[in-house]
């Protein structure tokens, strides 16, 4: 991640105190999922009042610009609440847990797991997505 997105992630970070639903650890929890990942690029980007997302993509990737958003949805910044979505390709969805999103992710349909508070078992099922799908961008060539 650059210096700005790092620094505007950590200043945004810092200022989420109000987290009754334990959101902010589950989002640090999977941005430091993506960081141990081999080749994953991490893109930060706020909009404040709407959504703060977290992008990552592949360094083999070429057909699109990442393979994963972590959405932290700030309808209400004392409840915000977390989408992570994938390309409808490059996630499989074993347990069916997942929504179908028509032309979700940047105009491409997508898959999408929303996760209001934390909640161990669906956290994991979400990481194990995020791991198969890095390695299905990591073969998008």
């Amino acid at each position: 991640m650059d210096a700005t997105c790092t620094e505007e992630l950590t200043l945004f970070l810092e200022s989420w105190s109000k987290d009754p639903n334990r959101t902010k650890r589950c989002f640090l929890r999977f941005m430091e999922h993506l960081e141990g990942l081999s080749d994953v690029n991490l893109t930060f980007i706020a909009r404040p009042g709407i959504t703060y997302s977290l992008r990552a993509s592949h360094a083999n990737q070429q057909k699109r610009s990442l393979f994963a958003m972590v959405d932290i949805i700030d309808d209400d910044p004392a409840d915000r609440w977390l989408s992570v979505c994938f390309y409808n390709e490059l996630v499989d969805d074993p347990d069916q847990r997942g929504d179908e999103v028509p032309e979700g992710l940047l105009g491409e349909d997508a898959k999408c797991f929303d996760l209001y508070e934390f909640d161990d078992e669906f956290y994991q099922y979400i990481e194990n997505r995020l791991t198969n799908a890095c390695r299905s961008a990591s073969k998008e060539c």
